[in-house]
């Protein structure tokens, strides 16, 4: 008698077996590439926030001047200052682009300062004397503590309060650390891009 084609029970059953085994591996390594994709994502954006804090910061201090101001309450302010609280630097830079054509002077007073969610906030503001500040906009999060340093004349100080003579440093050091536990240490030139701009004027 011909038996008829087809699998057993036991085959069967193997054949669930090797399937669910391929599909369970087919979940992690999907699962594996969506995590490591997260977290690649999550540090590109956290070197690209690193890099847009250094950028900004060259810029404002390539720029500073030597032009004192008035807080909110009228009080005389220096040029720069610096310190290692939650204020980390304040100066007056030239240089502020006015593409609309505002009313405004092409001179900004900027202050960074470290806020208690651990972020390194930039703030601007509208006009050099009394005005109050805009909404700080963020440039790094994540921040654990912040150390900075300034340089004059190969000494270093960890607090800038300019004097009439000395309004601005040399150069600052700003040295990061992470809630990770990274650290990044940056130093920036103070005043060189005006310097740079004033040979440049000389030379014409």
């Amino acid at each position: 008698m011909k038996r008829d084609a087809g699998f057993t029970l036991v085959e069967m059953m193997i054949s669930l077996l090797i399937f669910g085994l391929l599909a369970a591996a087919g979940v992690s390594l999907l699962s594996f590439g969506v995590r490591a994709q997260a977290v690649a994502g999550k540090k590109l954006d956290d070197v690209a926030a690193l890099s847009r804090l250094d950028g900004v910061l060259v810029a404002d201090l390539a720029q500073a001047l030597p032009r004192a101001t008035r807080d909110e309450g009228g009080a005389a302010r220096p040029a720069f200052e610096g310190g290692n609280g939650a204020m980390l630097l304040r100066l007056v830079r030239g240089g502020w682009d006015n593409i609309d054509n505002a009313p405004r002077a092409s001179v900004q007073k900027v202050e960074y300062v470290l806020s208690e969610n651990g972020t390194i906030d930039r703030v601007a503001y509208p006009m050099l004397d009394g005005a109050a500040p805009y909404p700080p906009a963020t440039m790094l999060s994540g921040v654990s503590s912040v150390s900075m340093r300034y340089r004059l004349a190969g000494a270093w100080a960890d607090r800038w309060q300019g004097l009439l003579n000395t309004p601005l440093p040399d150069a600052v050091e700003m040295t990061i650390t992470r809630t990770d536990g990274t650290v990044f240490r940056e130093l920036f030139l103070v005043g060189i891009g005006n310097a740079m701009a004033k040979s440049v004027a000389n030379a014409n």
